[in-house]
Formats: C-alpha cells, structure tokens, sequence
C-alpha cells in the first residue's frame, strides 16, 4: 500500500513539474474589425494579473455567430492587428484560423495548437458576457480539457458557471468594433479608440465607408 501511494505521489509531482515548466499563454481571439484599444488593455491586464509569457491575438477566417456582410476579409483584420500589437514585445498574432479557413470553432482550433505545441499551456481569454454562453460552445466538455479560461470581470454579469473560470478584473472602457465602424461610416474621427496605426490604415484602405 505504502508503494502504491509513492508511486501515486510521485506521478502528481511529476505532472505538477512538467506544468509549471510550460509556457503560459494567453489566447484572444475573435473578428478584430477592426481592433480597437479595449482588446489591448485586455490582453496587457490578463497578461499583468495571470503572469502570462505571451498573448496571442487570433482572428478568426469566418466567424461562426456573425453576420458575413458586416465582416471585411480576413486579410485586412490580420494585418490591422498586426499593425496594433507591434509595439508590445509580449503580443503575437496567431494565424491558425485564417490559414485554415472556413467556421471558425475554437475546439478544432485549440486541438491543433495543444497538439503542435504541447510546451504551451493556454489561457482562453473570453469576455464576461460569454461565460453564460459556454454550455452552447461546440465540444464545450473537451474544451475545457485543452485551456483554462479567463474571464473579463464585466458588470451585471454573472460569475457563476459550471465550467472552471478565471476571473479578472480590467478597465471598463466603453468602446466596440460596432462603435468604431459607425464612427467611420459617418465620417467621425475614431483617434484614441484605435491605434494610431490601425486609424491608418482603415483610411488608406477605405474601410467600413458602406
């Protein structure tokens, strides 16, 4: 009996060790469009607060829950994150979405990446209002056994849910992906809610004037 419990401790400890060795990254995904300040201050306090090495900034090819008209191509979305993170050291952008195409489902998305890169241990970053949403994600159950999530203290919104969360308390900063295209459609400036960066290129490129 003593063996079997050495053993047993033995095996824990050794799952501990190899957890505490990996990289700890953060995952934020979503349509980006366009990015907008809100992302960065979320991404940079869930980095702060959790201890994360890196976050990666991951739009999705063809949002699952979102009107196609009102998406622009992902190529315009990826390269205007781009140009938002580049300043910070800690932020990457992740192309496996995009690269593969079609619907996005995190599920499929998160697989792939714990398979590719099993160093990782990684902390999907989710909005407030979401949490509540989680029992209709697709393959929810094996999820759950890829990431941990984080989420994104939101008021009037619950923290109660049967899936384990991280909660973390950030800014409110009242700013959308809506507000910002609505700004730019009536021909309203949108400096200081996006980057610097971003609002030139959504100039140069004629975006959201429909």
């Amino acid at each position: 009996m003593v063996k079997i419990l050495e053993r047993t401790s033995t095996k824990v400890a050794t799952e501990m060790a190899a957890t505490a060795k990996k990289r700890r990254v953060g995952i934020l995904g979503g349509t980006f469009n366009p990015p907008h300040l809100g992302h960065l201050v979320i991404a940079d306090q869930v980095a702060t607060q959790l201890g994360l090495d890196q976050v990666l900034f991951m739009p999705d090819a063809e949002p699952p829950h979102v009107d196609r008209k009102l998406t622009i191509p992902a190529k315009d979305r990826v390269a205007m994150v781009k140009a938002a993170i580049a300043d910070n050291p800690r932020f990457a952008l992740e192309l496996t979405e995009v690269t593969r195409g079609g619907r996005s489902y995190s599920y499929d998305t998160m697989l792939q990446l714990t398979q590719q890169h099993p160093e990782n241990q990684y902390y999907f970053i989710i909005g407030g209002d979401m949490v509540a949403y989680l029992p209709k994600w697709y393959r929810i159950n094996d999820l759950i056994k890829l990431v941990q999530f984080v989420g994104v203290c939101r008021q009037g919104y619950s923290h109660e849910s049967p899936y384990p969360v991280l909660w973390v308390d950030v800014p409110q900063i009242g700013i959308s992906s809506t507000l910002v295209r609505e700004q730019v459609r009536r021909g309203q400036s949108v400096r200081y809610l996006v980057p610097t960066m971003v609002d030139l290129y959504i100039k140069e490129h004629l975006l959201y004037r429909d």
